[in-house]
């Protein structure tokens, strides 16, 4: 007799329609209502939506609810290495016994009925938050907002626009307008809404519709600024000034990011040492993350190996910004992308500060890219680029020319969470 466990009941989940992505909520709320709207008995809501920074934001704004007391739920996708991390409750990993339980609830909820395997997971995750104790739920957007699975709840407590940019245009469209208008989905009627640093055409949309809904803005650069002075982060608002440690999570990206939080935070009424264990007790894996030990750390040997899994034009400009602040010595990026992806924009920043690309395919992903079009691609980019069969020996390739050197493996989260698993 085969055991169920959660593997079980999510390879059946991902035969429930046929398209891996198709933004409705018809479907969700269908099966919201048949397994008793747990939406609506969640701990209060922060909803969480942007193209670049929501899971660090989110990440930052636990660390600091948990530092005060607070118990935390926390949704984000996708998950790294393995699908229990989309769901925390109260501040642990959902368990085994739990998730499997839940997804076969959900699964046997539905039926025969059409739905993604995002919607109905999102479904599960609102199932088990609901019958679980905390003082806050923390939901990060999967796609756009508008029409994302997770965009159900009526009344959050707080919503949070993190910067938007080009990506996902076949879904949310070619301009950072129409994007914007997916994202700013989210903002509910009288729901105050934390909006980190934006373009001009995306922060004119976000307003159009903070306004129509009358939701209050705490905006960046008008209500509220963050700003990075010698090894310290300022933060002021109209109540004051804040001189706070520089973020833990690396990158100049993330003292916007850290800004948002503590918007957020001190909208809630925090205190100030809440802030603080928000910037310095964030964990976010695969992102600037440094690999000292395990497989391929060894293989590495006395090169410094970082694993970063950004993947959009914004994301290579905050990668490059990054870089650049770093001690010189060679580096060399091992990097796997997606078909989905703008190649050219996300490797374009990177050029100057890589010495060279090795390129890879994501193991075990249909849609990778395949590693020699990466390659060509990078070299479109104005990088020095070749292919490898694998990351272990796209490793040994660099250090048998640089033992010293700095190397990146980059480019998607799949590829993250491959490299992590590899690495145990």
């Amino acid at each position: 007799m085969t055991v169920l466990t959660s593997d079980i009941v999510l390879e059946r989940m991902m035969s429930l329609h046929p398209r891996v992505i198709d933004l409705t909520l018809d479907r969700v709320w269908g099966l919201l209502e048949a397994i008793g709207s747990p939406e609506k008995t969640l701990p209060p809501v922060i909803h969480i939506a942007g193209t670049n920074g929501k899971g660090s934001t989110q990440a930052m704004l636990r660390a600091g609810l948990e530092a005060n007391g607070h118990r935390v739920h926390a949704y984000t996708s996708p998950h790294i290495e393995r699908f229990h991390e989309r769901i925390m409750l109260a501040g642990a990993l959902i368990k085994e016994e739990h998730l499997t339980a839940i997804l076969d609830e959900c699964y046997l909820a539905n039926g025969p009925d059409s739905i993604t395997y995002f919607e109905i997971t999102t479904c599960a995750a609102l199932l088990a938050m609901s019958r679980s104790q905390a003082d806050y739920t923390l939901l990060e957007v999967g796609l756009g907002g508008r029409l994302d699975a997770t965009n159900v709840i009526e009344r959050p407590a707080l919503c949070i626009i993190t910067p938007v940019s080009i990506d996902h245009e076949q879904f949310l469209g070619n301009t950072v307008s129409k994007i914007a208008q997916e994202k700013a989905g989210i903002i509910k009627k009288g729901v105050p809404v934390v909006v980190g640093p934006q373009l001009e055409d995306a922060m004119q949309v976000i307003e159009d519709i903070a306004s129509l809904r009358h939701a209050p803005l705490l905006a960046y650069g008008q209500h509220w600024h963050v700003s990075r002075e010698r090894d310290r982060v300022i933060y002021q608002d109209e109540t004051g000034l804040l001189d706070l440690p520089l973020p833990i999570l690396p990158g100049a990206h993330q003292i916007e990011n850290a800004g948002a939080a503590v918007a957020a935070l001190r909208h809630l009424d925090m205190p100030q040492q809440a802030t603080e264990h928000a910037l310095t007790n964030a964990s976010w894996p695969a992102r600037m993350q440094r690999l000292k030990q395990g497989a391929l750390a060894n293989l590495a040997g006395q090169a410094e190996l970082w694993l970063d899994g950004g993947h959009n034009a914004a994301a290579g400009i905050a990668l490059a910004n990054h870089l650049a602040t770093l001690p010189k010595r060679p580096t060399f990026l091992i990097c796997g992308m997606l078909n989905t992806k703008d190649i050219l924009g996300y490797l374009s920043p990177l050029a100057k500060q890589a010495d060279k690309l090795i390129a890879v395919s994501i193991p075990n992903e249909t849609n990778t890219l395949p590693a020699e079009v990466t390659a060509t691609q990078a070299s479109n980019a104005g990088l020095t680029a070749t292919s490898a069969v694998n990351v272990a020996r796209a490793i040994q390739e660099i250090v048998q020319v640089e033992p010293y050197s700095r190397i990146l493996i980059c480019g998607s989260l799949y590829l993250a969470g491959a490299v992590l698993r590899e690495n145990k």
